[in-house]
């Protein structure tokens, strides 16, 4: 069955008041910060918090028992894209001992890692680093916790979060830090549908690992990003007498910018100078910028797909085919199957498909009013209505990561990774600013007193 995401109304149009704090009983001893959510993010924040400020009670939920960094994209000679020393710590604190660099050392790969004729560390191995970290940090997570709903509480005159967990535990805190990563996108022809034979990418291993006795015949991959095309690969291995057809909006794939000065996007001072600038002028700069981390392809995986095909053709047994300029306008479960109309986006023409399998390689939702976009992370509901939204219907965050509170007696809450629409590309659930950011948040919620 496919994720999928919840719809959000619009940023709620009303005059800020003071609204009374929830009147509830809660018996659990507030926590100084609780993390939901331990992805990287989070991990980033607790390593921070731990070596800059030990004191602080900080305790995390995390609803997966047994959390694996993008565990349905560990592919077989999938790398990063990202340079390793991008890692949970180096940028704040280069000699902290949860560095890419020290995890390889300890587990004793240092000098041969060092010898890979590699660029990028394989992404195997950054999941694995990641749970060293995390294994490191298991006192202060409740994994399995799945929160479910957050509301505000008085407790001796003072304002705290109650998070309550899908077994109807429940934490205190005196702030919230949300790192929760953001929400699967499912495109519209898709989103209704309740069938094993559709996955987005977030489940595309555990997907093919249970057709494993009884391949399909035909599959259909729906976008035209990285994890698109390493997918399209890996099923030309795993399934290699299968017809796989890859349907992207655009003419074809196309390469992704690696430039250097677009490279910049992911420097601090660009995120500075992005929060600063006008809707407008961030919608311009998007446009510039997706090409560095969305809707494009590494050259070598570009050209090994380019290349295999060709291959194909020139045996006369083409299997992969790559339709341009089509987008799949109707979708629905048809026996074993999935059965698609696709239009041609320019002559309109459409065209039917009948596969077993399809992949949604069409990434994830940010938080903004638009087409594609939830207006705010879905465990905010409850109390949504304590933030304030910009003139532009974005929820609005300070350059901390501190969502900004409209009514008093709202304690401190901030998002950590959820923030690409306010503060740009360098919080894209990319690496590259991870622990800058995580210092900053730290920042954050020492001027509010919280540590």
């Amino acid at each position: 069955m496919i994720d999928r995401p919840d719809v959000q109304a619009t940023a709620p149009a009303r005059e800020p008041v003071d609204e009374p704090v929830d009147e509830q009983p809660v018996d659990e001893q507030p926590v100084d910060v609780l993390g939901v959510g331990f992805g990287p993010a989070n991990l980033s924040l607790a390593i921070a918090l731990q070596e800059d400020l030990p004191q602080a009670g900080a305790f995390f939920l995390e609803a997966a028992p047994d959390p694996v960094w993008q565990g349905g994209l560990l592919l077989d000679g999938s790398n990063m894209q990202n340079h390793p020393n991008r890692d949970l710590v180096t940028l704040r604190n280069p000699r902290s001992r949860y560095s890419f660099l020290n995890y390889l050392f300890e587990e004793g790969r240092l000098i041969e890692h060092l010898n890979l004729p590699l660029e990028f560390p394989l992404r195997k191995e950054y999941a694995r680093y990641i749970d060293w970290a995390t294994r490191q940090f298991q006192p202060q997570v409740a994994f399995g916790a799945r929160a479910t709903d957050i509301a505000v509480a008085e407790s001796d005159g003072t304002p705290e979060y109650v998070v309550t967990c899908a077994d109807g535990s429940r934490q205190r805190a005196r702030s919230l830090v949300v790192g929760t990563g953001r929400t699967p996108f499912v495109p519209e022809p898709f989103a209704g549908l309740d069938t094993p034979r559709v996955c987005h990418l977030t489940r595309y291993l555990p997907t093919v690992r249970e057709l494993a006795d009884k391949p399909p015949r035909s599959i259909a991959v729906i976008g035209g990003s990285q994890s698109a095309v390493e997918i399209i690969l890996d099923l030309a291995h795993r399934f290699p007498q299968a017809r796989v057809v890859n349907y992207v909006r655009k003419f074809g794939l196309r390469l992704k910018d690696t430039s250097p000065f677009s490279e910049e996007g992911f420097y601090p001072a660009f995120t500075d100078y992005y929060y600063r600038a006008s809707r407008a002028s961030k919608n311009e700069l998007d446009a510039y910028m997706r090409p560095t981390n969305y809707s494009s392809t590494d050259a070598d995986v570009l050209h090994h797909l380019y290349a295999l095909m060709y291959e194909q053709r020139l045996d006369g047994d083409q299997r992969i085919f790559v339709r341009g300029n089509s987008e799949v306008r109707h979708a629905e479960p048809d026996g074993t199957g999935v059965r698609l109309e696709v239009e041609e986006v320019h002559t309109k023409d459409v065209s039917t498909d009948q596969v077993d399998l399809v992949i949604l390689a069409t990434g994830f939702r940010d938080l903004g009013p638009g087409q594609g976009q939830e207006a705010y992370p879905a465990l905010l509901s409850g109390v949504i209505d304590r933030f304030e939204f910009d003139g532009d219907g974005y929820l609005a965050v300070d350059p901390d990561y501190q969502v900004r509170p409209r009514t008093g007696g709202t304690p401190p809450l901030f998002l950590n990774g959820l923030c690409e629409s306010s503060h740009g590309i360098g919080d894209a659930g990319s690496f590259s600013l991870l622990s800058l950011r995580a210092a900053t948040i730290l920042d954050g919620l020492r001027k509010q007193g919280v540590v």
